[in-house]
C-alpha cells in the first residue's frame, strides 16, 4: 500500500463534519485537504480549526488539488446529485446514511460509481462496532442456529431546537424523521445481522415534537426473509435518552447489544473466546442517546480508514452502497405501512409517494 495518505474533502460543515474531521486529523492513512459549505461562515470555523481548505461550493471541491474522495456531509435529499458529480469527476465518494431518498436514486449512484471505478460507501458507522462484529460472526459460522429474533430499540431525546437547528432537520422533503434519519442505523444493524426483510408493518406518531410535522416516533414489526421476526422500536421524544439496544436471538444463543457493549453474550456451546467478547466495548462511550453530537468518533475513524485502504488497494469499502440498499427498502416499507395501516411486503411495487 502506498504510505501517501488518501486526501480527503468535506462536503458540509454541519453537526457531523467534526466527527469526520477528527478522524482525519488522527490518521495516518488519511488526511483533510479542504471542506466546503454554502455557509461560509460555518466553513471558515472548521477549515480554521482543522487547518485545511475553505471553499463554498461542490464545484471548488472536485477541482482541490489533492482531494481523492468527497465525505458526502449535505442533508439526505442531496446526496444523490453529489455523488453523481463525484463520480464524474473521478472522486470516491463516502456518503452518511441514508445512501439516498429513494431506492431508484441508489441504484443510479451505485451505476455511477461502477461506471467511474471510484469506489462508494455508506457511513454505517456501527457496524464496525465490536460488539456488532462478534455477532456477525456467530451467525456466519451458525452459533445461533436458526435466528429466531432480531429486534432494535432506540429510546433517545432531541429538543425541539434540535429539529429547528437547521431547516432540512423538520423537512419531509429533505429526509428527515425518527426512522429515516435517526434509526437508520439501527435498521441497517438488523438487515445486516439478520438479513433483508420480507414483510413490515410501522406504525409513526408525534409524540413530543408537536413544532415540527414529522415522525419523532416508530414502532415496526419485521418478518425476515431469513424466517427470524423483528421489532423496531425508536423515538427521539424520550427524555433524558437512553443507550440503543440491539438483541439478537436465535436456537442455540442469545446476543445484546446495550450503546456499544455486549452486554450479554451466551450460547448454548461456550466457546474460549467468549469471556473476552462479554468485555467488550464500553460504559463510558456515549452513542448519541441523550444529544446529536454526544458520541466518539473512533468508529467514523475506523470507516474512513477503510475508505482509504479500499482506494489504494482497489477494493471495495467494508460498508458498500449496495449493502445499505435492502436497509433503505426497509425503511421505506415502514413509511407505507403506517400510512396503509397495514402490512407491506418486500420487495416495494413502487416508492411513489412514500417520502
Amino acid at each position: 500500500m502506498s504510505e501517501n495518505p488518501v486526501g480527503f474533502g468535506l462536503l458540509g460543515a454541519g453537526l457531523v463534519a467534526p466527527f469526520h474531521a477528527k478522524s482525519l486529523r488522527s490518521s495516518s492513512k488519511a488526511t483533510l485537504v479542504a471542506v466546503a459549505d454554502m455557509n461560509r461562515e460555518r466553513a471558515e470555523k472548521l477549515a480554521k480549526e482543522y487547518e485545511c481548505k475553505c471553499l463554498t461550493t461542490l464545484d471548488e471541491l472536485l477541482d482541490c488539488p489533492g482531494v481523492e474522495a468527497i465525505c458526502v456531509l449535505t442533508p439526505n435529499h442531496a446526496h444523490h446529485d453529489v455523488v453523481i458529480a463525484a463520480a464524474r469527476a473521478g472522486k470516491h465518494v463516502l456518503v452518511e446514511k441514508p445512501p439516498a431518498m429513494t431506492l431508484r436514486e441508489t441504484d443510479s449512484m451505485i451505476a455511477a460509481c461502477k461506471e467511474a471505478d471510484v469506489r462508494f460507501g455508506i457511513v454505517l458507522q456501527c457496524r464496525v462496532r465490536k460488539a456488532i462484529q462478534a455477532m456477525k460472526k456467530a451467525i456466519e459460522s451458525g452459533r445461533f442456529g436458526r435466528l429466531l429474533h432480531a429486534d432494535a430499540y432506540m429510546k433517545w431525546f432531541r429538543s425541539t431546537e434540535y429539529y429547528l437547528s437547521d431547516g432540512w432537520r423538520s423537512s419531509r422533503a429533505s429526509g428527515a424523521g425518527v426512522t429515516v434519519q435517526h434509526a437508520f442505523h439501527y435498521i441497517d444493524l438488523l438487515q445486516y445481522l439478520a438479513g433483508p426483510g420480507k414483510r413490515i408493518w410501522a406504525r409513526m406518531n408525534n409524540l413530543s415534537h408537536p413544532q415540527v410535522d414529522l415522525e419523532d416516533t416508530v414502532l415496526s414489526i419485521i418478518e425476515f426473509e431469513s424466517g427470524a421476526q423483528g421489532v423496531v422500536e425508536a423515538s427521539t421524544g424520550l427524555w433524558p435518552g437512553t443507550d440503543i439496544r440491539i438483541e439478537i436471538n436465535g436456537e442455540n444463543g442469545t446476543a445484546i447489544m446495550l450503546g456499544e457493549r455486549m452486554q450479554t453474550w451466551k450460547f448454548r456451546d461456550e466457546q474460549p473466546e467468549d469471556e473476552e467478547i462479554r468485555r467488550y466495548g464500553s460504559e463510558s462511550i456515549q452513542t448519541a442517546a441523550s444529544g446529536p453530537a454526544d458520541f466518539a468518533f473512533f468508529d467514523h475513524k475506523v470507516v474512513i480508514e477503510d475508505m482509504a485502504d479500499a482506494i489504494r488497494e482497489h477494493q471495495d469499502p467494508c460498508i458498500p452502497a449496495i449493502s445499505t440498499r435492502p436497509s433503505l427498502e426497509m425503511v421505506l416499507a415502514m413509511y407505507q405501512s403506517a400510512r396503509v395501516g397495514d402490512w407491506v411486503p418486500i420487495p416495494l411495487e413502487s416508492e411513489q409517494g412514500i417520502l
